[in-house]
């Protein structure tokens, strides 16, 4: 055992026990920050487990979750200034689109031709058990309208980048779920307001366009730069020529804007016709932003390897936020919202499995679309609910199906390693 962690395993003791003894004299003042100092503490501790080092993301995921759930205040304000700012919430869900987009490739879109079956399967599994047992939850629990829309919406977005680390380490079909978590991010624009607009009209108002416009700005737009950067590494100098065209005319287009330009559409334009427009500008952006950012991995070669962990900051950042603005909403409702994640989870794993087998598909890739239907992209969930204006209400599924959906993942993908298929 390392020196460093012996002397994590005496901090986690003795947290421990000071927390029993604060907790038996029924001083909140003491027990309080102590079972935040414990949380924290476990989440320092796992990186030195063999067996849950796997299990650091979730405790720290955990740890934040109390912290902002004890001290909701000190979260949500820094001064004078609003944690909760619209666009710092969507700069750190774009950080987690892109950090997640780095580890995509095009080539990725490939495995359609090779696997169209097991493609097809994934995304019909996805897109239709998913925000129909969330619509079933809804009903049996009777949640409030906007906490019903929000495991609504979960349930209705694309794959998380997470299916793929459980498919690795399941030793399943990667390719396959590669591809599947790529394709369905792709049509989320469409198919998630879609499914919104069917099932949770009622409950809240859901604007078609809009919603797609918010999809395209915090998943595509991030996914699309990490993208450009991968072409830039294999593309030919002819595409490249290209691009650079295209970041020099979306330079002068953002500069263009705060010079006036944004005051020139809107005198010319109105309602949607002015989204499509502002939706421009956030396309250039993604152009300069692959660019520059495929510049710095050529000074910083490691870079790529980075942006991952910086892609779990933000989802730490935004499930604290979404839980400190919450708080009231979870001390109500927290205990059946635990209980319908795992339920929505369970019930993915075992549609996308069973019904990949009854198509055709072998274990492993069954396995695969498991992983994709059971694991749902929770940071964009809690985009879209920003978005939405109701971060404490229609956000509270993601910020309770997150940290759920790494457990049972990593839980299921280790079972299955241990467990080869034939």
């Amino acid at each position: 055992m390392y020196p460093l962690a012996k002397v994590e395993g005496g901090m986690l003791l003795f947290t421990v026990v000071v927390f029993g003894v604060g907790w038996m004299a029924n001083d909140p003042a003491v027990w309080h920050p102590l079972l935040v100092m414990l949380a924290a503490t476990l989440a320092i501790s796992l990186r030195f487990s063999k067996n849950f080092r796997g299990y650091q993301f979730t405790a720290w995921i955990i740890a934040v979750v109390t912290a902002a759930m004890i001290y909701p205040a000190q979260f949500l304000h820094v001064g004078n200034f609003d944690m909760r700012n619209k666009w710092v919430m969507l700069i750190a869900i774009q950080l987690v689109m892109f950090g997640m987009g780095t580890q995509m490739s095009l080539k990725d879109f490939a495995g359609v031709a090779k696997s169209p079956r097991g493609v097809l399967v994934g995304i019909v599994c996805h897109f239709s058990v998913m925000p129909l047992v969330g619509l079933a939850l809804t009903k049996i629990f009777r949640f409030e309208p906007e906490i019903a829309a929000g495991v609504i919406l979960i349930g209705s977005c694309s794959s998380g980048l997470a299916s793929n680390v459980m498919a690795y380490i399941a030793k399943s079909n990667l390719a396959l779920s590669v591809t599947v978590t790529a394709v369905t991010t792709m049509l989320a624009p469409i198919l998630t307001p879609l499914w919104m607009k069917l099932l949770a009209g009622t409950m809240v108002e859901v604007k078609f366009f809009n919603m797609m416009v918010e999809i395209v700005k915090i998943v595509l737009v991030p996914i699309g730069a990490a993208l450009i950067h991968d072409h830039l590494k294999h593309g030919g100098p002819g595409s490249r020529k290209i691009l650079c065209g295209l970041a020099a005319f979306s330079v002068a287009w953002l500069g263009w804007l705060p010079l006036g330009g944004w005051a020139f559409l809107q005198s010319h334009f109105t309602g949607d016709a002015l989204t499509a427009l502002g939706l421009v500008g956030f396309l250039l952006s993604a152009v300069v932003v692959g660019l520059v950012y495929h510049g710095l991995t050529l000074w910083f070669a490691r870079l790529d390897d980075f942006m991952p962990k910086a892609a779990m900051a933000g989802i730490v950042y935004v499930t604290a936020m979404t839980t400190a603005s919450g708080r009231d909403n979870l001390l109500k409702v927290g205990g059946l919202l635990f209980l319908a994640s795992a339920l929505h989870n369970s019930a993915g794993y075992g549609f996308g499995y069973f019904l990949s087998r009854a198509s055709g598909l072998d274990k492993n890739s069954a396995r695969s679309v498991a992983f994709e239907v059971g694991l749902q992209n929770g940071g964009m969930a809690s985009g879209l609910a920003n978005a939405m204006g109701k971060l404490a209400t229609v956000g509270l599924a993601a910020a309770i199906f997150i940290p759920w959906m790494n457990i049972s993942g990593s839980v299921l993908a280790n079972y299955w390693q241990k467990r080869p298929a034939k």
